[in-house]
Parts: structure tokens; C-alpha cells; sequence
């Protein structure tokens, strides 16, 4: 074997180690991911709280993911993606030992929007592998490849936590449920200090801060209608204000941010061919894949002779769809780089788009079983799994060096964004009699669900349809 050849096959031995140590991360995640979701009706007892409610959880977890995303992706572009990603799982294992202790409605909310911390690890993750295999010749199918085995780790990870609360809730106590998750963080934090190297960043320039507060402002405002909307009612003027104002506040911030030499959002690199549509296509994904998780989890626990509607299941079942909407996750993933090579990596992004639409489009009319559940989430779930590999991995593709770490981060940040907007739209659909106040007192309305499941088909061929606006032939310098 030649110098040269042996010179370039160094950094993807090395690469091996690093998926390696990155696999055990994203373990964490996807217990992160799958432990609540068979047991959120039971947290919302636990609570005194109305399964609607619930989905406020979500939706601030996901403001706060959102916001944190673009400042800790420009971290690590600035000091060092391992540094950013110590940090963020450490503030994720405060977030959730704060669930375990938590007494109270504010107490859970407050620890449950510090955990979402968790959602820049997959775009940190990227980003080192990205950087990695700079020098193999083959950077992008390498990324790809690592990409399609952290998603699988982190599907077949959300298998075994969704398995784990759903046959743990009822032989032990909620406080002792709720810590499990948190030692699993805690212990990840140490495989991360250990096992993953230091590298310094790449990137120049300090921190747009004003960037900042101009997207965290928009977004407050945003979030703050929604929840007037849900409290006061769709009449109120006041949610409609800040609605308008917080949509009309994103003018300002795309001005500034592309004056800024060196922004926090950069508005210009996400406005070329490359990017915007996988940009696009992270937000309307983030409302199925996020924002529709408590809705389905919800239905399926709702039993139908109270109700009129629902599955009757326990959290034991729960937990089993779960594992199968995971698995199928995990089926997209792992295809990914064989469906890329037979239609192109746009192609497989279109495809996976589709059959999410599909798969939620068929809740519609197929819901009154528990056959017609699994098969509609086997659906969704192998389009799903394909654009949770995929999209981050395209967006690192289309941008600089020194960039990849905002790429892959506004990915995560776009979708949950999209989750969070959904969260609070899907929280008002299903709004009822009950409350955090008197949570017994009804079911959310079937018509609730149906626009729930209506809404995420209608996501996803949006989505679909911004993908084919990616040149089949990329620009391999979009930025320039």
C-alpha cells in the first residue's frame, strides 16, 4: 500500500473510535427521546394535571431547544464542537434530575425545558465527524455513513427506554422512574469527558448577541400568542397582537442578521439552493416527528367506552408501538445510504417526506384499532427515520468548513421550532373541559386528533414538495 493511501485511510480508522464513543451519546439521547412517551398520561396523573396540558411540556422544551440551538452551534464552531457537547449534556443532566425531584406542574415544566439542551448532540455529533474525515476524499458518504448508524443507535436506544418506563410504571414509584433517565445522562457525561478528543474550533469573529435577543424576542412573542390563544380563547385580541408582532419581529432580524459579518443565524447561507430547503423541510418535519408525540401517546392510552374514541391501550402497549414506530425509524436510517445511491440523496429525501404524509395521512381514516395504529406509524416511521439521518447531514454537505456546526444546529433548531409551534397549535385542538385546575372533568374531542393528524400529513408533502427545489446537482461551494 502507498504513503498516500495509507495517510488517507488513518482519519477513517480513526473515525470508527469517535462513532464509537458518539454511539454511547446518542444512546442517551434515545432513551431521552423514548422513556417518557409510554408513561406521559400517568406523569399528567401524577401531576393532577389534563392530558392536553401535557403538551406544554413539549412545547416549552422545544422553544428552549430551539433558542439554545444557533448559540451553542456557533460555540462549537468557535472553541470546539467536544467542549459545547460536555456542556450541553451537562446542563441536560440538571434538566433531568430536576424531573425526578420535581413536586409540581412549574417545577416538571422548568426541569423539562432545561433537558431539551439534549437536541444540539446530534448536530455536535455531525459536526466532529464532519471535521474528522476532512481529509479521507470521501467526506461526505463517510458522514453520511456515521449519521445512519448514531440515528440507528439513538432508534434502537428509544426502543429500549420506551420498553423500559412502559414495564417499570407500575412495579415502582414515579420519583424512582424519573431518575433512571438522569443517571443515564450523568453516566454519558463522563463517556464524553473521556473517550472523545479535543479539538479547537475553526471559526473567527466573537458572538452576535443582538442577533440573539432579536430571535429570542420573535420567538417569545410567537409562543406568547399561542398560549394567550389557548388560555383566553381564539377571540382574544391580545394573542392575535402578539402573534402579529412576532412574525412581523422576524423582518428586523433577517435585516440585521444579514448586515452582521458574523452572525448568530446566517440568514445568507441559508438562503442558498443547498440549504433552504433542507432548512424548510427540518421545520415542517419538527411538527409530526415532536410535536405529534404527546397527541399519539394520549389517543392511544384513551380508553373508548369513556371516551367514544381511542385505543384503550396501557403504557405496556404504548411502549410496544413505540418500539415499533422505532424500529421502522431506525429501517429508514440504516437504508438511507443504499436509497440515496438508487434515487439520489434529493430523491431520498423526498421519499422519506412522502411516506411520512402517508403514514399520518392514514389516521384519518384508519384509527380504531390497534393493527391500524401499528401499520400507520410503520409508515411514518421509515420516512421519518430517513430525513432524521438525512437532513442533518445535507446541511453540513451544503455549507463552509466553518460553518458545518451552524448548519447541522439550525437543522435541529429549525425543527424544533416547528415542534414547538405545533406543540401549542396541537395543545389548543385538543383543549376540553379539562385543566390543570379540574383535570377530570373530559377527553379531548376526536375532531381535536383528526386536525392533529391532518396538519402533519399536510407538513410533510410541503416538505416534500421545498425538496425538489435542491439542484440534483449541488454546487459543491454553495457558499462562495
Amino acid at each position: 500500500m502507498t504513503t498516500t493511501a495509507t495517510a488517507r485511510l488513518r482519519p477513517a480508522h480513526g473515525l470508527v473510535a469517535i462513532v464509537g464513543f458518539l454511539v454511547c451519546v446518542e444512546l442517551a439521547s434515545g432513551v431521552l427521546q423514548g422513556y417518557y412517551t409510554p408513561i406521559f398520561s400517568d406523569i399528567a396523573d401524577h401531576l393532577r394535571i389534563a392530558d392536553a396540558d401535557v403538551n406544554w411540556f413539549e412545547a416549552a422544551q422545544l422553544v428552549v431547544s430551539a433558542l439554545v440551538v444557533p448559540p451553542l452551534a456557533r460555540l462549537g464552531d468557535l472553541v470546539g464542537h467536544k467542549r459545547v457537547l460536555l456542556l450541553s449534556t451537562a446542563v441536560t443532566a440538571v434538566g433531568s434530575w430536576i424531573l425526578a425531584v420535581a413536586p409540581s406542574f412549574t417545577t416538571f415544566l422548568i426541569g423539562w425545558a432545561i433537558q431539551g439542551a439534549y437536541v444540539v448532540w446530534l448536530p455536535l455529533e455531525i459536526s466532529i465527524i464532519h471535521r474528522r474525515t476532512a481529509d479521507t476524499g470521501r467526506q461526505a458518504l463517510l458522514t453520511r455513513r456515521a449519521a445512519a448508524i448514531l440515528v440507528g443507535a439513538l432508534e434502537l436506544a428509544v426502543i429500549v427506554g420506551a420498553l423500559t418506563s412502559g414495564g417499570l410504571v407500575e412495579a415502582t414509584s414515579m420519583g424512582f422512574l424519573l431518575a433512571l433517565p438522569a443517571v443515564v445522562v450523568t453516566v454519558v457525561l463522563v463517556v464524553i469527558w473521556l473517550g472523545i478528543e479535543d479539538a479547537p474550533g475553526v471559526a473567527t469573529g466573537g458572538y452576535d448577541w443582538g442577533g440573539l435577543a432579536l430571535v429570542t424576542v420573535a420567538l417569545g412573542l410567537v409562543m406568547g400568542g399561542l398560549i394567550a390563544v389557548r388560555v383566553q380563547g381564539p377571540g382574544s385580541p391580545l394573542a392575535w397582537a402578539l402573534l402579529v408582532l412576532g412574525v412581523a419581529s422576524f423582518v428586523p432580524f433577517a435585516r440585521y442578521e444579514s448586515a452582521n459579518p458574523e452572525p448568530m443565524v446566517d440568514v445568507r447561507l441559508l438562503a442558498t439552493p443547498g440549504q433552504w430547503p433542507v432548512q424548510v423541510t427540518a421545520f415542517l418535519f419538527g411538527i409530526s416527528v415532536l410535536g405529534a408525540q404527546i397527541p399519539l401517546s394520549t389517543f392511544a392510552r384513551t380508553d373508548p367506552e369513556t371516551a367514544g374514541y381511542g385505543l384503550g391501550a396501557d403504557a405496556a402497549f404504548v411502549s410496544t408501538l413505540v418500539g415499533l414506530y422505532v424500529v421502522f425509524l431506525a429501517v429508514g436510517a440504516f437504508t438511507l445510504p443504499l436509497v440515496s445511491r438508487l434515487l439520489g440523496p434529493r430523491g431520498a429525501l423526498v421519499l422519506g417526506a412522502l411516506l411520512v404524509a402517508l403514514g399520518y395521512g392514514l389516521w384519518l381514516p384508519l384509527h380504531d384499532s390497534l393493527v391500524q395504529a401499528m401499520v400507520n406509524m410503520a409508515i411514518a416511521g421509515v420516512g421519518s427515520g430517513a430525513l432524521v439521518a438525512a437532513l442533518p447531514a445535507s446541511a453540513a454537505a451544503a455549507a463552509p468548513p466553518h460553518r458545518t456546526g451552524f448548519a447541522t444546529g439550525m437543522t435541529n433548531a429549525t425543527k424544533t421550532v416547528g415542534g414547538a409551534i405545533a406543540s401549542s397549535v396541537f395543545a389548543i385542538c385538543l383543549a376540553s373541559a379539562g385543566s390543570i385546575e379540574n383535570p377530570t372533568e373530559g377527553h379531548a374531542p376526536l375532531s381535536g386528533y383528526l386536525a392533529v393528524w391532518a396538519i402533519c400529513a399536510a407538513a410533510a408533502l410541503a416538505a416534500a414538495a421545498a425538496l425538489l427545489a435542491i439542484p440534483r446537482e449541488a454546487d459543491p461551494t454553495p457558499w462562495r
